[in-house]
């Protein structure tokens, strides 16, 4: 089983990472840190008759990997009671990829993937964070991906989610779930 993990943290061994560690353990997974690529906003060129103007970046590496995964993790931080910024980013580029005629199959290739939420935010996340939830499962209904769960972390500074012992736990028990799939 193919399982990428995409990170959207900006701290190294941040909270979100700590706690998405937790929830891949030992599994063979594909780690894409989306901090340590260049990737550009574009113009929204949805509707122009042309389509996107190509954009040199990074991008196009990252997508592709996740076309072939059989499992996709996004561990975002919950920053402003969303997603972070370049993991905006990078679903926001995803309008381009499928117009994009170097990845005909963008869509179809996405259906029907499982997707994991992974999300540690301060100031109520399991209350506060259900709309970054649910933004993310109308995402999965778009995509016809099949959103799995989820788990909102309760961490602000380093190493707060390590005092979370029910995300933690939860984070554990997803693990397993994970394993039995594979």
């Amino acid at each position: 089983m193919n399982i990428v993990v995409l990170y959207g943290g900006t701290r190294e061994g941040g909270n979100t990472e700590l706690l998405t560690d937790t929830v891949i353990g030992e599994l063979p997974v594909h780690k894409i840190f989306l901090k340590d690529y260049q990737m550009n906003h574009i113009v929204d060129q949805r509707h122009d008759e042309k389509g996107f103007d190509q954009v040199e970046d990074d991008y196009d590496q990252i997508v592709s990997k996740v076309m072939d995964a059989d499992v996709l993790i996004f561990a975002t931080p919950i920053y402003w009671y969303g997603m972070s910024s370049v993991m905006k980013t990078f679903v926001d580029r995803w309008s381009q990829t499928a117009r994009d005629h170097n990845f005909p199959n963008f869509k179809a290739s996405m259906t029907n993937k499982p997707v994991y939420l992974i999300a540690v935010g301060g100031d109520e996340p399991r209350i506060k964070g259900l709309p970054l939830v649910q933004q993310f499962k109308y995402i999965c209904e778009f995509m016809n991906f099949t959103f799995v769960d989820y788990i909102l972390g309760d961490g602000v500074k380093p190493l707060d989610i390590l005092k979370d012992e029910k995300s933690i736990e939860y984070a554990k028990a997803m693990n397993k779930s994970l394993m039995n799939k594979g």
